[in-house]
């Protein structure tokens, strides 16, 4: 491999996979370091939206996707106190449609492991298990990046770049001293995966949901899971006061499940988890020759499905401006600070302000501002270019055309 072409990226997770993929189909030589033996199984986050399943198809993984994937063009807003269907928005009206007028329900484990086999198959791609990251120094003409595999060796990797995908305690933000500004929520959110199918309850209920709620609003969303069956997953807040215990207690999650969903009998629950959640974007995506992208650069809760998307978002971005650089002789810290300035607009203006509204939309707590929001989903259900303008936004069809247009 030549080092003055090769890019280093942190972090075998969804955006770090797709960002080596997308190197590698451009070129250009990669190492794709992570810590862990085996990438993690884990299905917080599932939803593609429209720009993001144009992405992957451009990347030639759409097929695999369609595949192992849910194919959700539909999504329901509910008001659980009323057991009301607000609004039903469907991509496949709109009246400019997007080139894929779906989202698509794929788990973030299954783009790695469709990604990895290509990576470990190439030779231009090195793929390196076990291997954490624990400095980073700049030269004038590269980076050298000191690795300790799990057998306590060390080893310098010398590339022209280094792109941390290495989520939001990513150890290429601190190490390179990124800013990370923004706040923590106090509560804490909880996750729970069942393999019953939600849709047998009522018809109001389609493969993506949002449910209001003053007291304890509800994201349910349907992906394949992992044989392919079927598995729900709901996530909602919790009280900050609340201890894990008490949130991990069986009959406190059947209690949450049949609030919003009664049904005879016990839920059949796969896994149940707490997470903090963050509203967090680096001050800047870029600092010599380090970059970051995905949840190393930018975290928001999770209302609207919106984290993932923008990190394959950022790893398209930057994977184009690094070709320029590397293989066209572009000039680099225009192209690299332009970076920052689109994939910045992109989070600031949209995922952390739609992200944050959804959350404070789902679980308003004053009576007439909830009920002036809610009807206002209610109008844009049933008001054509309202109904487009909503599905533009919540779908970050708006946020990939606003921010690529910056210069």
């Amino acid at each position: 491999m030549s080092f003055s072409r090769k890019v280093i990226v942190v972090g075998a997770g969804p955006v770090g996979a797709v960002m080596a993929h997308a190197l590698r189909r451009k070129g250009l030589p990669v190492v794709l370091l992570e810590a862990l033996a085996e990438p993690e199984i884990d299905c917080r986050a599932a939803s593609c939206h429209p720009p993001t399943v144009a992405m992957l198809d451009e990347l030639g993984l759409l097929e695999a996707g369609l595949e192992q994937g849910l194919v959700s063009p539909v999504f329901h807003y509910l008001d659980r106190p009323t057991g009301q269907l607000i609004a039903r928005f469907d991509i496949r009206e709109m009246k400019a449609q997007p080139d894929h007028p779906y989202v698509l329900q794929w788990e973030q484990y299954k783009i790695v492991k469709t990604i990895l086999p290509l990576l470990q198959a190439d030779g231009g791609a090195e793929v390196r298990l076990s291997t954490r990251l624990i400095d980073i120094e700049q030269t004038a003409d590269g980076v050298r990046a000191r690795v300790q595999t799990d057998g306590g060796d060390e080893e310098i990797i010398e590339a022209a770049y280094l792109v941390g995908c290495d989520g939001a305690r990513s150890t290429v933000r601190k190490l390179t001293g990124f800013e990370f500004e923004g706040f923590t929520w106090p509560e804490r959110f909880l996750k729970i995966d069942t393999h019953f199918d939600f849709t047998t309850l009522r018809s109001e209920i389609d493969n993506r949901n949002y449910f209001a709620d003053p007291d304890e609003w509800l994201n349910l969303f349907k992906a394949r899971g992992p044989d392919g069956g079927g598995q729900w997953r709901a996530v909602g807040p919790t009280l900050p006061e609340q201890s894990e215990e008490e949130l991990l207690d069986p009959d406190f999650i059947e209690a949450r499940l049949q609030k919003f969903c009664p049904k005879p009998g016990r839920y059949d629950i796969a896994t149940v988890a707490t997470y903090r959640v963050h509203q967090r974007v680096a001050a800047s995506f870029n600092q010599g020759r380090v970059l970051l992208a995905g949840d190393a650069a930018h975290v928001n809760n999770p209302v609207g499905g919106m984290g993932m998307n923008g990190g394959i978002h950022d790893a398209v971005n930057l994977t184009d401006k690094l070709a320029q650089i590397l293989l066209d002789g572009a000039d680099a810290q225009p192209l690299l600070d332009r970076y920052t300035r689109q994939r910045r607009k992109a989070q600031t203006d949209f995922v952390q302000a739609q992200s944050i509204q959804n959350k404070k939309t789902l679980g308003e707590t004053d009576p007439a501002a909830r009920a002036a929001g809610l009807d206002a989903i209610r109008v844009a259900g049933v008001t054509p270019d309202l109904h487009d303008a909503f599905i533009r936004r919540a779908c970050m069809i708006d946020a990939v055309r606003v921010a690529d247009a910056v210069l």
